[in-house]
């Protein structure tokens, strides 16, 4: 059985202040026995305030983004070696907003992937299709070709260290969620093409997460899907309220 893996990616939101509120929020209505992975992904500002108010709870700690050289004269970069040493466990890469609003290429993202797992963090590597795209029968195509981008030259030993987002772009924000069926698609479809890619075996154990609208009322349906191993979080992880309702919905 693969375990469910509840990550929240609060984006550029929340200062100091507020992601102490948030976490404590979090932490005290924390189920005592939680099934699912909880991963909290809050703005570089809070990251070390925020693993020091997590470190006696099942809550792990990621970061939004990293950059793919180890330091240098990078100004405004975060290397991996930082994120470690405030106690990140994962970083989220590839993510929809980080490609189309910043224009992160497949070739940059599969260098950030390589520098994450030489480096011992866990790679929460994203992908999903546009509107156009979807209309246009092509996000087989697209999820495939951002996949085996990303992943060259990923040894199955570091493929094992990494979980896969799908996120069709089209439902990040908007409100619009893929439905299940939709959803499970996708993920079918990814778990099969890890199979060509590196092993049966590793496309079983493999999670696949769903990212795009995630909220209570639909998270059930979502997770109740076979391939379908967990969510990552937007807007309703900014709430503890609705980000623990979530967390209760993988159990």
């Amino acid at each position: 059985m693969r375990r469910k893996i509840i990550a929240g990616n609060w984006k550029m939101n929340k200062n100091l202040s507020e992601s102490i509120n948030l976490i404590s929020g979090i932490k005290n209505g924390l189920p005592q026995n939680v099934s699912a992975e909880v991963i909290v992904c809050p703005p570089f500002t809070s990251l070390e305030t925020v693993h020091s108010l997590i470190e006696e709870v099942p809550v792990h700690l990621g970061a939004q983004n990293m950059y793919f050289e180890n330091s240098g004269a990078f100004t405004g970069e975060i290397s991996a070696d930082m994120l470690k040493s405030v106690g990140c466990e994962f970083v989220i890469l590839g993510h929809s907003e980080r490609r189309h609003i910043f224009g992160e290429t497949d070739e940059i993202v599969n260098k950030k992937i390589k520098q994450a797992v030489s480096n011992g963090l866990k790679p929460i590597f994203c992908v999903g299709e546009t509107l156009e795209e979807r209309e246009n029968g092509k996000e087989f195509d697209v999820i495939e070709n951002q996949i085996t981008s990303g992943l060259a030259e990923i040894s199955g030993d570091d493929f094992n260290k990494i979980v896969i987002a799908y996120e069709p772009v089209w439902a990040i924000g908007t409100g619009k969620t893929a439905s299940p069926g939709q959803a499970q698609e996708i993920h079918k479809f990814i778990r099969e093409l890890i199979s060509k890619l590196y092993s049966q075996i590793q496309a079983e154990n493999v999670r696949i997460l769903y990212g795009g609208s995630v909220k209570p009322n639909n998270a059930a349906d979502l997770l109740s899907q076979p391939d379908i191993d967990g969510a990552l979080v937007g807007g309703a992880c900014l709430q503890a309220e609705s980000f623990l309702q979530i967390i209760e919905a993988a159990g």
